[in-house]
């Protein structure tokens, strides 16, 4: 089932399509063809705005379980070989901080509905009835309802935009993920380095680390716009993580 012809999702789209013309409208005798391209940006912009509450939920929680780092360690160490134990020592832990091991993951989900929903304007053709005019600009000689295989075998001038495009969205995932990983490290680096890892932890270390970036692929077969959309977002992700994790040091913090 396309839930963008439920009525009430169709008519928030039909909203947002008809702000994105707008706001081109207004841009294009300050910017001409490139006006429906910072279109996009506007309005990702404008969304993740609404969602800087959920960053800094996430890097509170960031900033959590680097506190508990060392405890947790010290726990693993303490009931190595004792599953149950261990468990019941992780909740009581847990429960005394008042966090828990999902708080990560909430503040991800509150967000996926309106994330779904601004995607969803760039990849359907028509929206609440009719055709999704979005999606029939042309920028930088780049249709915005083309995809990257689409564009295979015309001009180089046509598809130079689209890799830019996808060059950035690697370069702000891989940002992410290496900052990611310096916050992820326990401030403890000698408990660390005395507790074992967790069983298939190294196995499946590899995959974690490339997993991301089927985003590129994945931006490489949807259109122009939603490659765009895409790649602002994780840029968006880049500098708003950097910026909070500045405002909202602790002294477990790594250097910035």
């Amino acid at each position: 089932m396309d839930l963008s012809t439920i009525p009430f999702v169709s008519t928030i789209l039909d909203g947002l399509a008809g702000f994105v013309e707008a706001t081109g409208g207004f841009l294009e005798p300050m910017t001409g063809s490139w006006a429906p391209l910072l279109a996009i940006v506007v309005l990702t912009v404008l969304v993740r705005l609404l969602l800087l509450p959920v960053g800094v939920s996430q890097v509170r929680t960031e900033r959590t379980r680097r506190r508990l780092a060392p405890e947790l360690a010290a726990l693993r160490k303490r009931y190595a070989g004792r599953p149950e134990e261990l468990n019941r020592a992780l909740v009581e832990l847990y429960q005394r901080h008042g966090t828990s091991p999902v708080a990560g993951c909430l503040p991800l989900l509150a967000q996926a509905p309106v994330v779904s929903a601004v995607y969803a304007l760039f990849i359907h053709q028509d929206i609440a009835g009719h055709a999704n005019a979005l999606l029939s600009g042309v920028v930088g000689g780049v249709p915005l309802g083309a995809n990257l295989f689409q564009l295979i075998g015309t001009t180089v001038t046509a598809i130079w935009p689209f890799l830019i495009v996808l060059l950035l969205l690697g370069l702000a995932i891989e940002l992410t993920r290496r900052a990611s990983a310096r916050w992820a490290a326990v401030p403890d680096e000698a408990a660390a380095a005395r507790t074992p890892a967790p069983a298939g932890a190294a196995a499946i270390a590899p995959i974690m680390r490339w997993l991301p970036f089927l985003s590129v692929g994945f931006a490489a077969i949807v259109p122009f716009a939603a490659a765009v959309y895409l790649a602002t977002s994780a840029l968006w992700t880049v500098a708003e993580r950097a910026v909070l994790r500045r405002a909202l040091r602790d002294p477990y913090a790594p250097a910035v």
